[in-house]
């Protein structure tokens, strides 16, 4: 090691130096021994290892002046090295400075040996090589006197920081020797660690493997497992859960899994050991459902109930649970839905059958046989003095109750509305009423059994809606009939067919044909009476024709109290044309297939054969063309206004009729 080259203490004189220090030179030539004072003053001896550690090459200090020579010429080394860095020439100049050589010459090659030349050059003249240093003489001496007497000198002053630089150097070694057993120790254990990395790598690599596996079996039974396997909270939502949107979440979940486990034909025990569980399952679902859907049935049947609450809110809420029910046991469905509908026939025919007595309550306008075309006035005026204290009543007069075909209100009456009304109304007012509520009420019960009872057919839905109705179609035919039986009001009576078409066509803009056999049946009540009631007109004008001919004076008696002739407008003219505006007021899109048309033609064929026959009455032509006219003129002027094709037909034949009277 490098550091032997800097031992303790020098030999003393005569001793040869230890095998392993380096022979110093006895030929240096005398100078003075460079100063020490490149040695760091800064730095304390115990912490100046670092530097020597990191630089050993650098420390070729000089030997002490006191070393004494051994017998073969070489001086011992000093007692104690120097650590600084001294100037000083190169070693190997000073040896060719020694043995004579040029320094251009070749060097000689270093042996074991010393070389002959090195021995014979010198000439001690018997001193030692200290006293041949002190001697200072030119020839043979390496250092002068004086210097060397300074060097030691010096050396002698210093030899406390040399030793404390050596114990330094001391302490650096143990540290080095630590520091060297702290990284054997590290490299141990990094061994270790990397044999332990090592390790984890190849596990990490089989638990990759084992991973991948695990995925591949994954993606291949993971399907076929999901779609057996149900969740626990599913499996106690249906037993004990109350039934909401989560419960219906279940049932479906349980459904789903059922359906592949029985498509599924793997002879698995797992299915075969789930197959009863879900069979259990399935049954409970199928009582829980019948349980509730009997609930809120019998819920219908309490008294001022709205069913359309129930309907929305716990029967459509959860109309899934009709279709699983329906799937899972059709006859239990059947009775349920059979109990649905008969409920529902209770509710619909008690409320209904309220709703019309309240509006048998309305006070309408008495029913006189009189209110015909040929009736007798002052009967007519009598009957209504006489009345209860209703108001006049021109039944021949439309007025203002062609405005319930136009009004936008679409709201029935309610009950207690019609309880406390006290006016007076058309028996068109109950009809209509009447009708609005029940088709409001078709209307929402099928839409609510056709998105209930979706699993049916439409037929079937209309078959039990019709069942449902049948009854309240009767009670509406029944008071139909009531209100037209005994009147003579004709425009009453088409006012209802108006509003009867009215209702079919909602019903068919709604797409609800269950009201399609209460509608026609309603048709069948108000056209038949509509003809017998034009043909009471047409048989009283009749009469009168019959009284004109026997007497004329009895006929015109009719307008006025005096006998005198006049060709005036008769006053059957004046209600025969409001009645012909009325007609063809409500018939301005009446079809061809109405019999609208044949009976307006019969009632209108009538008056003018009674207008002949009075005109006959009067002796002068001119008189009788001019009565013929004034009574033409006025029935075109009432019937001016109208619009359509029968209103066309009737301006036209007037027309004719007055045209034939200018003729002639």
């Amino acid at each position: 090691m490098w550091l032997d080259r800097l031992s303790g203490h020098s030999s003393p004189a005569g001793t040869p130096p230890p095998p392993n220090s380096r022979s110093f030179s006895p030929a240096r030539r005398p100078g003075r021994l460079p100063r020490t004072q490149s040695l760091r003053s800064s730095l304390h001896p115990r912490s100046s290892s670092t530097s020597l550690l990191l630089t050993p090459d650098d420390s070729t200090t000089s030997l002490p002046g006191t070393a004494r020579s051994s017998p073969n010429g070489s001086a011992s080394r000093p007692a104690q090295s120097r650590q600084q860095r001294i100037e000083v020439n190169d070693p190997l100049e000073v040896l060719n400075s020694i043995i004579g050589k040029k320094a251009s010459e070749k060097p000689v090659e270093t042996t074991s040996e010393k070389p002959s030349q090195l021995v014979e050059s010198i000439d001690f003249g018997g001193l030692s090589l200290e006293q041949f240093a002190l001697q200072g003489t030119e020839t043979g001496g390496i250092v002068r006197s004086d210097d060397g007497a300074q060097a030691i000198q010096q050396f002698e002053c210093e030899q406390d920081k040399y030793q404390e630089l050596h114990n330094a150097i001391a302490d650096c070694d143990e540290v080095l020797k630590s520091v060297e057993s702290y990284l054997n120790d590290f490299q141990n254990e990094l061994g270790a660690v990397s044999a332990e990395i090592e390790s984890l790598q190849a596990r990490s690599i089989q638990l990759n493997a084992k991973l991948e596996n695990r995925r591949n079996v994954e993606r291949l039974l993971g399907p076929a497992v999901e779609e057996i396997s149900i969740s626990p909270k599913a499996v106690r939502a249906i037993v004990d859960g109350p039934i909401d949107e989560n419960w219906v979440k279940a049932l479906n979940e349980v459904e789903a899994r059922s359906a592949s486990i029985e498509r599924s034909s793997a002879s698995v025990k797992a299915l075969e050991d789930l197959r009863p569980l879900l069979a259990d399952l399935k049954t409970k679902a199928v009582v829980r459902i019948r349980d509730y859907l009997v609930s809120q049935i019998k819920a219908l049947r309490s008294p001022n109930i709205n069913a359309q609450i129930i309907q929305q809110q716990k029967f459509l809420k959860y109309r899934d649970l009709y279709s699983y029910l329906h799937r899972a046991h059709p006859t239990l469905t059947e009775e349920i839905t059979q109990a649905y509908v008969n409920t529902m026939r209770w509710y619909y025919i008690s409320n209904f059958t309220r709703y019309s007595q309240a509006l048998g309550k309305l006070r309408l306008h008495p029913s006189d046989p009189n209110n015909v075309l040929g009736g007798d006035a002052s009967q007519k005026n009598a009957h209504a003095s006489a009345g209860r204290g209703f108001s006049a009543f021109d039944p021949f007069t439309l007025g203002r109750r062609i405005d319930i075909l136009k009004t936008t209100n679409h709201m029935a009456m309610g009950a207690h509305v019609a309880e406390e009304d006290k006016s007076v109304h058309g028996f068109e007012v109950p009809f209509r009423h009447f009708n609005l509520a029940l088709i409001d009420n078709v209307s929402a019960e099928y839409s609510f059994m056709a998105e209930m009872f979706s699993v049916k057919s439409f037929q079937q839905i209309s078959r039990r809606a019709l069942e449902i109705f049948e009854p309240v179609f009767t009670l509406g035919q029944n008071m139909t009939k009531s209100l037209i039986e005994n009147t003579t009001d004709c425009l009453g009576v088409l006012l209802c067919v108006r509003l009867n078409q009215q209702a079919a066509f909602e019903l068919q803009r709604r797409k609800i044909p269950v009201a399609d056999s209460y509608i026609n049946g309603i048709n069948m009540h108000l056209w038949p009476r509509f003809q017998q009631i034009m043909d009471l007109h047409c048989e009283s004008l009749k009469k009168v024709a019959a009284a004109a001919s026997r007497s004329s004076m009895s006929t015109l008696s009719l307008t006025s109290d005096d006998a005198t002739q006049s060709s005036a407008p008769h006053f059957l003219t004046q209600r025969f044309g409001q009645l012909v505006h009325g007609i063809l007021a409500l018939s301005n899109e009446a079809g061809d297939d109405e019999p609208v048309s044949n009976s307006l033609g019969r009632l209108t064929a009538e008056f003018d054969s009674l207008l002949a026959k009075l005109s006959r009455g009067l002796g002068d032509p001119k008189r009788r063309e001019r009565f013929l006219y004034n009574n033409y003129s006025l029935i075109l002027t009432i019937i001016s206004d109208t619009n359509g094709k029968l209103a066309t037909e009737q301006k036209e034949h007037f027309n004719e009729m007055l045209a034939s009277v200018m003729r002639r």
